[in-house]
């Protein structure tokens, strides 16, 4: 629930000032401290309200569903068809709704491609930012089995090195939380096995996302001391907050190290960033809330999400842990 609930909260919060430059989010805004409806002068936000989450946990419920349905399998088809289905629903092809690689690859699978057909070698987030699922249903413990997953959910819509090691590296940190591993433990042995991933299947001239972690982490634990408009300016000017997964995916992680792993902070300080910021939160909220578990939320978000996005995140959290359970047998 943690998990799940920090991803919506976190996209959620982000989703006013989400693809502006901090700059005109802290002149239009000031500081973000609660959930606003989306901006009349934000054509990627006008029409959400508040508390409402936009298509990072849309996509995240559809992949959940898919997994349910299929009783704990992968299936590239079946996800596919998922967000196609959900995609049509929201009118997301004439809507400024899906990144440039998804909107391609989905209207590949629209006119009847095979996934394994459909190149999606784009190097953006929208893989990672829908992963929390599946780190809710499947264990490490078999670290090659846990790569596969990834790789097989990322394929409808992200195929590049890049795109599919970013949400490894935020599926394996949400998993490894729920199995009650420290932040400090996720963050000593991610940068590694986050290169191992983008290394087995070299599709792009991508630079390391490991080191790019590494360098993220270091400079988030050099800025405790600063206030929090200041840490985030150093942040942005430094790491980069766009939809790229070799900036969106060290931010994240980033964030996570510079909110102390508290939730709220965590989707606070996303909103705030500029950038990407919606799936920057989803992600880096989604870890917070699996290191420290639903209780970590005030009842009040709680609340609002649920009646603003008339989700049944409970539902969701419970199905996922049957599935979590099964595979670990």
């Amino acid at each position: 629930m943690g998990a799940l609930f920090g991803q919506a909260a976190g996209d959620a919060m982000g989703m006013p000032s989400e693809l502006w430059p901090q700059s005109r989010v802290r002149q239009h805004f000031g500081w973000i401290d609660r959930f606003l409806p989306g901006q009349e002068a934000n054509i990627s936000a006008n029409e959400y309200i508040a508390g409402e989450f936009t298509d990072d946990t849309q996509q995240a419920i559809t992949l959940a569903e898919s997994l349910i349905e299929a009783h704990g399998r992968v299936d590239p088809e079946l996800i596919a068809i998922k967000i196609l289905e959900w995609a049509e629903s929201v009118d997301a092809f004439e809507k400024n709704i899906l990144g440039p690689t998804s909107k391609a690859a989905l209207i590949t699978v629209r006119a009847g491609i095979a996934v394994k057909n459909i190149p999606a070698n784009g190097i953006t987030n929208g893989a990672a930012m829908r992963i929390s699922p599946l780190g809710c249903a499947f264990s490490t413990a078999d670290l090659p089995a846990f790569i596969n997953v990834v790789r097989q959910s990322c394929s409808p819509t992200h195929k590049s090195d890049i795109a599919v090691a970013g949400a490894f590296a935020i599926a394996w940190s949400v998993s490894q939380a729920i199995e009650g591993s420290s932040w400090q433990e996720i963050k000593q042995a991610l940068p590694e096995l986050t290169d191992r991933v983008q290394n087995e299947l070299i599709t792009t001239c991508s630079p390391s996302l490991g080191r790019r972690i590494t360098r993220a982490l270091s400079l988030a634990e050099s800025l405790h001391a600063l206030p929090d408009d200041q840490m985030l300016y150093e942040l942005y000017q430094t790491l980069g907050a766009g939809m790229d997964s070799i900036e969106s995916i060290p931010m994240a992680l980033a964030i996570v190290e510079c909110a102390n792993t508290d939730p709220v902070r965590c989707a606070i300080l996303s909103a705030n960033l500029g950038g990407d910021t919606d799936s920057i939160g989803a992600m880096a909220t989604a870890i917070c809330g699996a290191i420290h578990g639903i209780d970590a939320f005030p009842a009040d978000w709680i609340e609002l999400i649920s009646q603003v996005n008339a989700v049944n995140l409970p539902y969701y959290a419970s199905s996922l842990l049957q599935l979590r359970e099964k595979t670990n047998a």
